[in-house]
């Protein structure tokens, strides 16, 4: 098991597991996680031994999303947001190239909460299985957000705007209805699943893995895949550059002056019960 801070890291040749380790934080995503997340993903490409790999996450969430709780600084100039976002935005369509690219094969274990840029890493990985306790989402539209590419390109127009437009939470059933996660099992069964897999991935030469992987991304960059996440680069960036409309003001008001309980509960309290949630809290 090799030393990192904020992910596990572990090799069973032929498989490496890449674990999401922030569990009192529902592994939300820090730069720090998302930068040894990626590192962890270049060792395993690296390693000679490993022919697949398995990404999942620590505790009740596979990822709870962007990590909201860090400090956000208070600017007030629209340059000042524009130069902030830009490298942020453009990164995250980056890094889920990284994981299309890559040379060997990443299987999403969904084993929780998948929302937001979590839900993303899911979308970007080659074969995604869900545990039965899995939750789906992108809560972050009701505040100032926008959804990735990825989710209309593999689940449609139609599927997509349902929830890209809303933030309503999904289950397994309906993630599996739509495609964008290949299976669901028992919870008790998604690691021992995910290496069977991963395993059964392993048995086939792995140049002959290598160039299929290649032929499917390379195909999809042809018809534009990759021209698609770069435009939601740029609108990532102007959509954060609209925090000054009176209702998402507001939101962030409460989320410097009461806190982030106050601020998710006034973000999406309104929403509850959450009609595609089946985890969700029922309205009291």
């Amino acid at each position: 098991m090799s030393a990192y801070e904020h992910v596990l890291y572990e090799v069973d040749a032929p498989v490496a597991t890449i674990t999401l380790n922030r569990p009192a934080q529902m592994n939300a995503l820090s730069r720090p996680l998302e930068a040894e997340i990626h590192q962890a993903l270049d060792e395993a490409a690296a390693d000679p031994s490993v022919r697949a790999i398995i990404l999942t996450g620590n505790g009740p969430a596979f990822s709870a999303g962007y990590d909201l709780g860090a400090d956000r600084p208070d600017v007030q100039r629209h340059r000042d947001v524009l130069n902030r976002w830009v490298e942020t935005d453009w990164r995250h369509g980056q890094q889920m190239m990284h994981i299309m690219e890559l040379s060997k094969p990443v299987i999403a274990a969904v084993n929780g909460w998948c929302l937001g840029g979590g839900f993303w890493y899911s979308l970007a990985c080659d074969i995604t299985i869900a545990s039965e306790q899995a939750t789906f989402g992108q809560p972050e539209v009701r505040m100032i957000s926008n959804s990735s590419f990825l989710f209309p390109a593999l689940v449609g127009w139609k599927n997509a705007h349902r929830y890209a437009l809303t933030g309503d939470h999904f289950g397994p059933e309906e993630a599996l209805r739509m495609g964008c996660i290949n299976e669901v099992v028992p919870h008790e069964r998604l690691l021992a699943r995910a290496n069977e897999l991963a395993r059964r991935l392993a048995q086939v030469p792995p140049d002959s893995v290598r160039m299929n992987k290649a032929l499917t991304i390379h195909g999809l960059q042809a018809m534009g895949l990759r021209n698609g996440l770069n435009v939601g680069g740029f609108i990532s960036t102007a959509v954060h550059s609209m925090t000054d409309a009176e209702d998402v003001e507001e939101l962030y008001a409460v989320q410097r002056n009461e806190g982030l309980r106050a601020f998710l509960q006034k973000r999406d309290g309104p929403f509850i019960p959450e009609p595609g949630g089946p985890r969700s809290k029922p309205r009291e």
